[in-house]
């Protein structure tokens, strides 16, 4: 379950992964291994507090990578922000898009039956109240993934795909045996600026783990 105060390791599966390629636009073409912002909005969906920051430090590949093709509909539009606003401001509701008008098919490259671990922990943040505390969330937490509640169902980088998830105790799985280098990996968002920044690492999988850096080193470039 935990290999320190605050350090969690979370098994993760499901039938379906996307984990997005930013530079293929709009066809969605997954990187080989779950990133690290993925892994951080599954513990996120567990439990969400603006008092701790997830860490994830390693992501372990149970199973072997395997991809499938999948041609699907999608709706090509998105509602413009101005027509929200003044839908707000009118109340009128006019911001509907009709999917026959609207529909295209576009191809996608998707993971198969994954499963991973994810090695994470957290701090405390600077919006940590009075009476808020490492135990307090720990337990929370705890309770939490080993009855299976969430705040929203965990996704495998599409809602689509839905994640299972357990939390593991001193049971010890052996990652796959590969070694691969996975190039330039989405590390996470940075949303210090008004305007969020991507952030990138040079990902490489060792005998089935993907060692994940702090957001503070070097090796992460915005």
């Amino acid at each position: 379950m935990t290999n320190g105060n605050n350090n969690f390791r979370l098994r993760v599966w499901g039938e379906y992964a996307c984990f997005t390629r930013p530079e293929m636009k709009v066809e969605r073409v997954s990187y080989d291994v779950m990133t690290p912002s993925a892994a951080r909005n599954i513990l996120q969906a567990i439990l969400w507090k603006p008092a701790i920051d997830w860490q994830i430090s390693q992501i372990d590949v149970l199973k072997p990578i395997r991809w499938i093709s999948i041609r699907r509909n999608e709706v090509e539009s998105v509602v413009p922000m101005n027509k929200v606003a003044t839908a707000i401001r009118s109340g009128e509701d006019n911001m509907g898009l009709f999917i026959e008008d609207d529909r295209q098919q576009r191809a996608g490259l998707f993971l198969r039956d994954v499963e991973y671990i994810i090695h994470a922990s957290f701090r405390m943040t600077a919006r940590a109240a009075n009476g808020d505390n490492d135990n307090k969330f720990r337990e929370q937490f705890v309770r939490r993934a080993s009855r299976g509640q969430c705040f929203w169902q965990p996704y495998l980088g599409c809602r689509e795909f839905t994640a299972f998830f357990e939390l593991m105790d001193d049971e010890q799985r052996t990652p796959i045996k590969e070694d691969r280098s996975l190039g330039w990996m989405l590390f996470d968002m940075d949303f210090s600026s008004p305007r969020p920044t991507p952030m990138f690492f040079n990902a490489e999988l060792k005998n089935g783990s993907l060692s994940v850096p702090p957001s503070s080193s070097e090796v992460v470039k915005r």
